[in-house]
């Protein structure tokens, strides 16, 4: 059995983590609230404007580069995780989600890895993956200008004919307690589904200024940005909530351990006090040489 002086110090230790869990808890949620201001706000422009570019595309006769469907050819992956751990199975799920998605044989040919944070940087360089560029610190520190400038690369690339096409692959955020992993298609970019349409849109047609060519030409590179800088708030955010939900479970892990370690201390520090209180009494009772 322990002694008290192990029990105790081991008490104060685990008293220093649930000290830290708590706060890093409280940090998380801070930013929590931040980064679901952030998605609330991206979300309704990205969405509107991929309905109404998808549509006006559809309508006009000009072939614009970025809608234009290439022949099977290498890819880029862009796989968003995070920078920093102990945010549960965020990024386990996420890299073990991409890594089946890369070894499908019918999905890709020769696709190479975009690594969005350390954690994906880390991992596909460990296990020989063709990565093509790292953004290691990116996700610690985001900012308004690092979605439109990961696009610009992503459409460069497209355009030059390096790739014949861009996937990205996040963690797309749904509340406090759910994220799902999620792969979309970034380029070329998706024509809208019949669903999509209303009854009377094939007899609509718009009018453009000043033409077609030069108003796709601004808005299509535009909406992939939007579409890049929306899939690192939503991962940005379900980070958080998944750090703030760890972090919750081991402060109240820790707590119980601290209960169960206090139990024993005072029982181990009990039977101490009986054991001597024995040797007393027996030493009193003994008879006298």
């Amino acid at each position: 059995m322990a002694n008290t002086r192990d029990l105790q110090r081991r008490i104060r230790s685990v008293k220093g983590t649930r000290q830290i869990t708590k706060a890093m808890k409280m940090v998380a949620a801070a930013k929590l609230r931040r980064a679901q201001t952030a998605v609330a706000e991206a979300r309704p422009y990205a969405d509107t404007l991929a309905k109404v570019l998808a549509r006006v595309a559809s309508r006009t006769e000009y072939d614009h580069p970025l809608l234009k469907r290439r022949e099977a050819g290498h890819v880029w992956v862009v796989v968003i995780s995070s920078d920093k751990g102990l945010c549960g199975s965020f990024n386990a799920s996420l890299l073990r989600e991409a890594e089946r998605e890369l070894r499908a044989p019918a999905q890709w040919d020769g696709a190479e890895i975009v690594a969005v944070g350390r954690k994906a940087a880390d991992y596909f360089k460990a296990q020989d993956y063709a990565v093509a560029h790292e953004e290691r610190e990116i996700m610690s520190n985001l900012g308004p200008e690092d979605g439109p400038r990961l696009a610009q690369m992503c459409i460069k690339a497209f355009n030059s004919g390096q790739v014949s096409g861009v996937w990205v692959i996040y963690n797309r955020f749904i509340n406090l307690i759910r994220h799902e992993t999620t792969l979309e298609r970034l380029l070329p970019i998706e024509p809208p589904r019949m669903d999509e349409r209303g009854p009377t849109d094939e007899m609509v047609d718009y009018l453009y200024e000043p033409d077609p060519a030069a108003l796709l030409d601004t808005l299509l590179p535009g909406y992939v940005e939007a579409r890049v800088q929306t899939a690192l708030l939503d991962s940005a955010a379900a980070e958080q909530a998944a750090r703030m939900t760890a972090m919750e479970a081991a402060t109240k892990n820790a707590g119980e351990m601290i209960d169960s370690l206090t139990l024993l201390y005072n029982r181990t520090r009990q039977a101490a006090i009986t054991k001597e209180l024995i040797e007393i009494v027996s030493g009193a009772q003994a008879p006298a040489e």
